[in-house]
C-alpha cells in the first residue's frame, strides 16, 4: 500500500515535532546482516496482539536478521512503564500525546510512525442511544450519556482508554454511574463483555475485525478524524538503560519502518478486512 515516506518524531527546541527521515541525522539504517541466537523484548499494545498483526509480520524480521522478538502485550501505559523500568528493549504503542511527553521526559530519543487504523464505537443492533444518527463522536458520546446506555470502558490506562477519556473530556462529560462500566481489561476481553451485555464500547478496527466472527456488535459510529489511531515505535534512551539491546533495536526499527514491511502490514487481512493502513 505504501512505498513512500516514514515519519520521524524527535525533540527540537524543547518540543517534539514530526520530521521526515531525510531531516534527521539518526534515521534508521538499512537492515543489516543476520545476528543469530539473539532476541529483543517488545512491549506493545493488546490491540497489536489481539489483531494478529505481530504474528503475521515478525517471522519476516526473524528471517531477515536472525533476531527473535519476545512480545509483551499490555496497555500503552504499562508498555511505556516497561520501557522506563528497562524491562524491554523497544516499545510500540498508540498514544501520541503520551509518547511525546515520554520523549520530552527523556525516556526515549525518537518516535517513528509505523501504521494506523481508526477507533470506532460498536454497540447493539437496537442502537438505543441512536448513535447512527450522531453527527460527530462528541455527539455520539453525549447520546450515550443522556440515554444512560451501558458503555464498557477498558479502564486500563491503555492507548484506547486514553483516547476514550480525551473524547469524554472534549464532550464536557465525566462519565459515571451504573451505565459506565470500567473493565480493567484488554480490547479483546472488553469486546466480548460488550457483546454479552449488549453494550457500547470504543475499539480499534484492527481488533474488531479480527474478532468480528465472534461478535454481534455492529459499528454504531465511525468516521470522525478525532478517532484516527496511529501506532509508533519508540527508540528508548540508551543513557537511561545502556544495558538494553540498542544495536538490535536499531535493526528492528529499520525493518518495521521499511517500505517492504509497510507493504506487509498493509496486506494483513482477517475475515475479509484489511486491518491496518500506512500513510503515503
Amino acid at each position: 500500500m505504501l512505498f513512500g515516506l516514514i515519519f520521524l518524531f524527535g525533540c527540537s527546541n524543547g518540543s517534539v515535532e514530526e520530521k521526515k527521515p531525510a531531516d534527521s541525522g539518526n534515521q534508521p539504517k538499512e537492515v543489516p546482516q543476520k545476528t543469530e541466537n539473539i532476541s529483543i523484548r517488545l512491549a506493545t499494545t493488546t490491540s497489536c496482539d489481539n489483531s494478529g498483526l505481530l504474528k503475521y509480520i515478525l517471522p519476516d524480521f526473524k528471517a531477515k536478521t536472525g533476531i527473535g522478538v519476545d512480545v509483551i502485550a499490555v496497555g500503552t501505559g504499562k508498555a511505556l512503564q516497561h520501557g522506563k523500568d528497562g524491562d524491554v528493549d523497544v516499545v510500540l504503542v498508540h498514544a501520541p500525546d503520551a509518547e511525546k511527553q515520554y520523549i520530552e521526559d527523556g525516556w526515549a530519543t525518537d518516535r517513528y510512525y509505523v501504521c494506523q487504523n481508526e477507533f470506532v464505537i460498536v454497540g447493539p443492533e437496537s442502537d438505543p442511544a441512536k448513535l447512527k444518527e450522531a453527527q460527530s463522536v462528541l455527539d455520539a458520546l453525549k447520546r450515550v450519556e443522556s440515554s444512560k446506555s451501558e458503555f464498557i470502558s477498558r479502564g486500563d490506562n491503555s492507548g484506547t482508554h486514553k483516547m476514550e477519556l480525551s473524547i469524554w473530556e472534549s464532550a464536557g462529560i465525566k462519565p459515571s454511574g451504573d451505565w459506565y462500566i470500567q473493565a480493567g481489561q484488554g480490547m479483546g476481553a472488553v469486546l466480548m463483555m460488550a457483546n454479552e451485555k449488549e453494550a457500547y464500547t470504543l475499539t480499534d478496527t484492527g481488533t474488531y475485525y479480527a474478532m468480528i466472527d465472534k461478535l454481534n456488535l455492529p459499528i454504531a459510529f465511525s468516521g470522525d478524524s478525532l478517532l484516527d489511531n496511529i501506532y509508533s515505535v519508540l527508540r528508548l534512551n540508551p543513557e537511561k538503560h545502556p544495558e538494553l539491546k540498542h544495536a538490535e533495536v536499531q535493526k528492528f526499527i529499520a525493518w518495521i519502518t521499511s517500505g517492504e514491511t509497510r507493504k506487509l502490514i498493509g496486506s494483513f487481512e482477517v475475515n475479509g478486512h484489511l486491518l491496518f493502513k500506512v500513510q503515503e
